[in-house]
């Protein structure tokens, strides 16, 4: 009787029981796991923390700071974010009209992350395209070590300690911060070991060996479905890490096969075949965009920067970058710019690189490899003439037998440096990963070497400073009551490549409105070739003097006509001069004397409608 009124009992307070007991149940699985990835959340947050401390002079007001070193490449992407954020409103084109009105602006062949700006939409309308831009600078770096520092401990095995410094170079090394200066097309490098994984997964499958039935052939197709989304994805984040990554990958790839003759047997043909189907899933998705890249509206189907110099100075790797603490300000005259210190490994990495590559080549062979394919990119880097220490020898480069074919002009020969990055990144993980299950005097000694080595390239913080407070016209919406809606805002003077700041404006509205001229890429050089901008109309080019020199210009019936063609022509509504704007007054005077009329006064700007 007693048994029986306690199993009734039990089983009434059975539902009840279970619930309090759930949440002692998740937290002991929550804890568990936790205790089971310490190591990568370790490594995740010292990345955060290192990412966060770089680029500490964007915060915590990103809208009041700018990148000191490359505030014009800054203002771009700004831009390119706050664009792409109008997806959310249901704009989405590969073409945009809303810079260099009326002809546009193809974003394919721009540098646009269009991916990374739909990505981030929610953040940009919130808070603002700075903000985002300052969330990628600093997510691209900590993202990139953080993919590298998971495919080195799931791929390779690696032990964490190991994993975390090989990484550290990766997202954090001289060329990834150099490039963070701007260039957020080059520095979102967290696909990268995505694609290594999946081309690993499909070769793995294709080999045969301990399969009685073959190669396993869901486990190629679903490599092959994976590798043609990241491709696709890749390609509308940045271009032209997509193609230094699949260069680096095939020259290792031949390498291998060289190194493993078996395995090519087995899976060679399979392996290849995953390839091209990967290709072709790919290409069906990107035919229509590359298509608008090459050969639509305001396409370019050629490189815009010369080979010749943007070639990476061979002294250059054995130097220190100056964004690192003991690098030198004097290594600026062996590169084209702050954003473009790709190669500067100095001889503590470069010498220690060397070293683990030839404790390691004996065991691995792909360790051959990982050198064959740093090799070749880092020759390739050195351009179509080699030049040493600021000076053309006149020996020919390897990327001459390259120059001018399709695509690989639309890449400059100094960031094939980048690719040497991961690929030391990856022996120096495998060394250290050797040396710490070895109970010799390697065990300390590689350790110790690898860290000094890194230590040696470490990267100081960014350099900021304070952006021009943007215009009362365009905070408190004032340009609402002058440009119609979806019109065109004439700010003067103009956006230029070499002065983009009024290109702030737009972007600050969410880019409400659309701008004549601008900064960007476009086919306005002889016969269509890339050109940086487009050519300036006369009035325009008559006011950025008057801002320039302060000087009045002559103006007579034949500038009124043609500011009248121009305002025809850029179909604008509204011309706007800011009374920050350097010789704001002689502007003025300027414009009413062009159109005929005074301006009408709004807010801190003068305003005149059409």
């Amino acid at each position: 009787m007693v048994e029986a009124v306690t199993s009734a009992a039990r089983t009434a307070l059975g539902p009840d029981r279970d619930r309090a007991a759930r949440p002692a149940a998740i937290t002991r699985r929550v804890t568990a796991a936790l205790r089971r990835h310490r190591a990568d959340l370790l490594a995740g947050l010292a990345f955060v923390a290192l990412a966060s401390w770089l680029t500490h002079g964007l915060w915590p007001a990103p809208g009041t700071r700018v990148l000191a070193l490359n505030p014009a490449d800054q203002t771009l992407y700004e831009w390119f974010l706050a664009l792409d954020a109008r997806a959310l409103r249901g704009e989405l084109s590969l073409v945009t009209g809303r810079l260099n009105a009326p002809d546009g602006v193809n974003l394919m062949a721009n540098t646009s992350v269009v991916a990374l700006g739909v990505l981030l939409a929610p953040i940009t309308l919130a808070f603002g395209a700075p903000v985002t831009f300052a969330l990628l600078v600093a997510a691209n770096m900590a993202g990139t070590a953080l993919a590298w520092y998971l495919l080195f401990t799931r791929l390779l095995c690696a032990r964490p300690a190991a994993a975390a410094l090989g990484a550290a170079l990766c997202g954090f090394g001289p060329g990834m911060v150099s490039q963070s200066n701007g260039h957020l097309h080059m520095t979102a490098q967290w696909l990268v070991p995505v694609l290594v994984w999946l081309v690993v997964r499909l070769l793995r499958a294709a080999d045969p060996a301990g399969r009685p039935d073959g190669p396993d052939r869901r486990r190629m197709a679903s490599s092959a479905v994976g590798l043609a989304a990241v491709v696709t994805v890749q390609v509308f984040v940045g271009e032209e890490v997509l193609f230094l990554a699949a260069l680096t990958l095939a020259v290792a790839a031949v390498a291998y096969g060289s190194a493993d003759r078996d395995l090519l047997r087995r899976a060679g043909s399979g392996f290849a075949g995953g390839l091209l189907a990967a290709a072709g899933l790919a290409l069906l998705v990107l035919a229509y965009p590359l298509w608008v890249q090459f050969a639509g509206p305001q396409g370019v189907a050629d490189g815009l920067f010369p080979p010749a110099y943007f070639s990476a100075d061979l002294v250059g790797w054995t130097r220190l970058s100056a964004l690192t603490v003991f690098g030198s300000p004097e290594a600026v005259r062996l590169t084209t710019g702050p954003a473009e210190f790709t190669t500067f490994l100095g001889w503590p990495l470069l010498l220690v690189a060397v070293g683990c590559a030839v404790w390691l080549a004996r065991r691995a062979p792909v360790v051959v490899a990982l050198v064959a394919a740093a090799l070749v990119t880092a020759a390739l880097a050195l351009g179509p003439q080699v030049v040493a220490g600021g000076e053309r020898t006149g020996i020919p480069g390897p990327y001459a037998l390259l120059a001018g074919l399709p695509v690989v002009d639309g890449a400059l020969p100094m960031r094939f440096a980048l690719a040497v990055l991961p690929l030391v990144g990856t022996v120096l993980t495998l060394a250290v990963h050797r040396a710490l299950g070895e109970s010799g005097r390697a065990r300390r000694l590689v350790p110790v070497a690898v860290g000094a080595a890194l230590l040696s390239v470490f990267p100081t913080p960014l350099p900021t400073m304070g952006r021009p407070p943007l215009p009362e016209f365009v905070t408190g919406g004032h340009w609402r009551q002058c440009v119609r809606p979806g019109g065109v805002l004439v700010p003067v003077p103009t956006a230029t490549p070499q002065d983009p700041w009024p290109m702030r404006w737009a972007t600050a509205t969410g880019v409400a409105f659309a701008m004549p001229e601008g900064f960007f890429i476009g086919p306005y050089g002889p016969d269509g070739e890339a050109t940086m901008g487009t050519w300036a109309r006369p009035t325009s080019a008559l006011l950025a003097d008057v801002a320039r020199r302060g000087v009045a210009p002559v103006v007579g019936d034949r500038q009124r006509r043609q500011a009248a063609r121009d305002i025809e022509f850029w179909r604008a509504s509204c011309v706007a001069v800011t009374d920050g704007t350097p010789h704001a007054e002689m502007l003025r005077r300027t414009l009413e004397q062009l159109f005929g009329r005074p301006g009408t006064r709004l807010a801190d700007a003068w305003t005149w409608r059409f």
